[in-house]
């Protein structure tokens, strides 16, 4: 018996495309990443092997589709299930580019084979810790990382420095660092050495520049959480699978 060919199921396009002309619709490979079928990349790929249709007919590279177009994936591909992982950054783990001899992600976790193919999206600086989210999964790149999306993350900061009267007030409301105003941004005082701070943006070293502009120096800096992603009390140098309500809020 012949098995039933496979379906994309067609749902209208996302929020982020809503200004767009609908007659010109979405390229193909966004929309099949778009539905979990494949990274952009994987898709061409796809559409290369002639595996994607478009209403009965072979989709092309750089074909576009509405919500009104019937796509099909033919040829017993199965729809990839991404993985995502929180992970705490210890402390001189380089996150990207490591030099000779230095040690990053991936030589930390090299002994755990439920991690290959897994990649950090963002960085954390070599002397800084925390939350970092892994994944196999190259479309979440830009949505975590591009400004206009104004993800909320948390760090525990402790300076060298005695806090001053008036740096909450002054690093909530934007600080000058080297020609750019920051973000407007949450802090909270924990002591005279330590608070908590949650940004919208991730400039290079932004809080480590933004307390060199208020005349102070950080000490430690730990990331603790990414949107909706804490890191509790996973161990350093640990990882645990994003599950169930966790990952759907992701």
């Amino acid at each position: 018996m012949k098995k039933p060919t496979p379906k994309i199921k067609t749902t209208k396009a996302p929020k982020e495309n809503k200004g767009q002309n609908k007659s010109e619709g979405l390229r193909i490979n966004k929309y099949l990443a778009l539905h979990g079928y494949s990274t952009r990349r994987g898709a061409d790929d796809l559409i290369s092997k002639n595996q994607i249709f478009i209403n009965g007919r072979r989709a092309v590279l750089g074909d576009k589709v509405t919500d009104k177009d019937k796509v099909e994936l033919r040829g017993g591909q199965v729809k990839k299930e991404f993985r995502y992982f929180a992970y705490n950054k210890p402390y001189g783990v380089i996150t990207h580019s490591p030099q000779f001899g230095q040690k990053d992600i991936a030589k930390d976790l090299s002994g755990n084979f439920n991690m290959k193919g897994v990649f950090p999206i963002g960085r954390l600086d070599k002397s800084s810790t925390g939350l970092m989210i892994l994944t196999d999964d190259g479309r979440v790149t830009d949505r975590l990382l591009n400004p206009k999306h104004s993800h909320e993350k948390e760090y525990l900061v402790t300076t060298k420095l005695k806090l001053r009267n008036n740096f909450k007030e002054k690093m909530e409301a934007g600080v000058n660092i080297e020609g750019y105003k920051t973000e407007k941004c949450k802090v909270k005082i924990i002591d005279d050495f330590t608070f908590r701070v949650t940004l919208t943006e991730g400039k290079k070293h932004q809080i480590r520049r933004m307390c060199s502009a208020l005349f102070n120096d950080v000490d430690t800096l730990k990331r603790e959480r990414i949107m909706n992603v804490t890191l509790g009390d996973l161990p350093t140098g640990h990882f645990r699978q994003l599950q169930g309500e966790e990952l759907k809020t992701f």
